[in-house]
């Protein structure tokens, strides 16, 4: 594992296991966590994804509930924050994710289609709003335990649609599993291939079944 640092973001990567990089999957945490802990991810994927770097960048700012961790945005009713607030924080954190994505592919000699995004919580919520406002299609999203922020904005200024895998908890008690379907019915309206799973007596979490769709997931849709 190495530490990187750039001018947006930074966090721990893993080279490919082969050491030939033909795909890259940018891992995205959830409120309060930082890049380690849905790093996490890369050992058990990075088995059979050999040729696959992976990355896990910090969030932008430092969470105000969690002041070891990071954040996006900042959440009104968990830490006091205001709408606008939240709003303002959701906007600046896509601008720099997008940014990081496009620095990240040059760095590791991929391409959009090369690349996939997986998000937990808040990190699904940024990967499903920045992608599809690309240019290009990134090979596919994966999104644990999120929501869609704007079905309808989503309408309106998707420039690109890259396939989507969403799971859930039944028992989230964070984000309602009812999200799951909001999202998924927001992104079809919109264009999109969605495939989804709900696991169940599962809470806020990444549950075994879900990880193996995962998995399955990014084998379908990255190279090698």
């Amino acid at each position: 594992m190495t530490q990187l640092s750039g001018p947006s973001l930074s966090g721990p990567r893993a080279a490919p296991a082969s050491g030939t990089t033909k795909s890259l999957v940018i891992l995205l945490h959830g409120y309060g966590a930082d890049g380690n802990d849905l790093f996490g991810l890369a050992g058990p994927l990075g088995q059979h994804l050999p040729d696959t770097a992976f990355r896990s960048p910090n969030a932008p700012e430092r969470c105000k509930v969690n002041p070891m961790g990071y954040q996006w945005f900042p959440i009104p009713w968990l830490d006091g924050s205001t709408e606008a607030e939240m709003e303002a924080g959701f906007a600046r954190a896509a601008e720099v994710l997008d940014g990081y994505i496009t620095e990240a592919m040059a760095e590791e000699g991929v391409g959009p289609a090369e690349t996939a995004l997986v998000g937990f919580s808040q990190g699904t919520m940024m990967s499903l709003h920045v992608a599809p406002r690309r240019p290009e299609s990134l090979a596919g999203i994966v999104g644990f335990s999120g929501r869609l922020a704007d079905g309808e904005a989503l309408k309106a200024e998707a420039v690109s649609r890259p396939p989507v895998l969403l799971v859930h908890g039944d028992q989230d008690e964070m984000i309602p599993v009812a999200a799951l379907d909001e999202a998924r019915n927001g992104l079809a309206a919109a264009g999109f291939q969605v495939r989804w799973h709900v696991s169940q007596g599962i809470g806020h979490g990444i549950a075994p079944d879900g990880l193996g769709l995962a998995l399955g997931f990014l084998k379908d849709h990255l190279p090698g």
